[in-house]
């Protein structure tokens, strides 16, 4: 069992996944990549995305380019969507898979409850000046 990965620390939660790059044999290369969860498979599958500017010669402005990436989520990890997480290229696990989550670095939901309790205190606001108006 690996206890550390690249600054990463082995989950608490444990797992008997053999694909788990701290409970299993799974080694992982140096090549990181830091993405959003957009998709979740039952088959401890997810893809990530992430997004780049790049350059427009032409019109000297930036536009931005979006990667999207196939991972495996083992059973420790356990990341959900909208979680930002850290990737690790590895051996090919399938087809399309041949990166694995290490950790999850943050995750989207705190801004969503801040998003949706300022729609609620614009809405109150809202109903407030129809109330006055009347």
């Amino acid at each position: 069992m690996n206890k550390e990965l690249f600054g990463v620390h082995a989950p608490t939660k444990d797992c008997t996944d053999k694909k788990c790059p701290f409970h299993g044999q799974l080694s992982v290369k140096k090549e990181l990549f830091r993405g959003k969860i957009i998709k979740k498979d039952s088959n401890r599958s997810a893809t990530i995305e992430w997004f780049r500017p790049y350059y427009i010669p032409k019109y000297e402005r930036y536009e931005l380019r979006r990667s999207r990436m196939h991972v495996h989520n083992p059973a420790c990890v356990e990341a959900e969507i909208g979680d930002n997480v850290l990737a690790a290229r590895t051996r090919p696990l399938s087809k399309t898979k041949n990166h694995v989550i290490l950790a999850v670095v943050g995750s989207d939901e705190k801004s969503a409850v801040s998003k949706s309790a300022k729609k609620k205190e614009t809405a109150k606001v809202a109903a407030k000046e129809e109330g006055k108006v009347r």
